[in-house]
C-alpha cells in the first residue's frame, strides 16, 4: 500500500525552530487534520522529495533537463548521512550551483526540520493555513506532497 505525505519545511533548508514554536506549529497542524503527524529535526541537511510525484527537474543555470536517475542516484548516495552542501556539478551543462536552485516538478525541498502529516485527506495546505504556520514557527515555510 502507498502512502501520501505532505510536509511542512522551512523556507531555510538550515533553520530550525525551538521546541516552543514546532510544538505549537504541530498543534495548528493537527487542529486542521486528524492522521499522524511526525515532527522531525535533523542534524543535517535531508531532501524532502516528493516521492513518485517528481515529474521532471530543469537546471537553473541552462535551463536543461536534469535526469531523473541522476537524483535518484543523488538521494540514494545521500540517503544515510544526509547533504553536508547543497553545491552540487549539474550533469547538464556542468555547471556549479545548489540543490535547492534546481526547478523540480512537484516540489521538492531540504531541511532539517519537517512536520509530516501522513496520508491527508487534502492535497495541499491553503495559502492561510501555511502563513498561519510560517507565524507558528517565526519562519517562513514550503510544503511539499510525496507519494511513497
Amino acid at each position: 500500500m502507498s502512502d501520501d505525505v505532505l510536509s511542512i519545511i522551512p523556507a531555510d533548508p538550515h533553520w530550525q525552530p525551538d521546541q516552543a514554536a514546532a510544538d505549537l506549529a504541530a498543534r495548528v497542524v493537527a487542529g486542521l487534520e486528524d492522521v499522524r503527524i511526525d515532527v522531525t529535526w535533523r542534524d543535517v541537511l535531508t531532501a524532502v522529495d516528493c516521492g513518485d510525484n517528481l515529474e521532471r527537474i530543469d537546471c537553473g543555470l541552462c535551463g536543461g533537463s536534469i535526469p531523473l536517475g541522476w537524483w535518484g542516484d543523488l538521494l540514494e548516495a545521500h540517503c544515510d548521512s544526509g547533504f553536508p552542501t547543497l553545491d552540487v556539478e549539474v550533469p547538464c551543462c556542468r555547471g556549479n550551483t545548489s540543490l535547492d536552485a534546481l526547478r523540480y516538478d512537484w516540489p521538492c525541498g531540504f531541511a532539517r526540520f519537517e512536520i509530516a502529516v501522513w496520508n491527508p485527506e487534502r492535497t495541499w495546505f491553503s495559502d492561510a493555513e501555511l502563513t498561519t504556520l510560517a507565524e507558528a514557527l517565526r519562519q517562513p515555510v514550503r510544503q511539499i506532497r510525496a507519494h511513497l
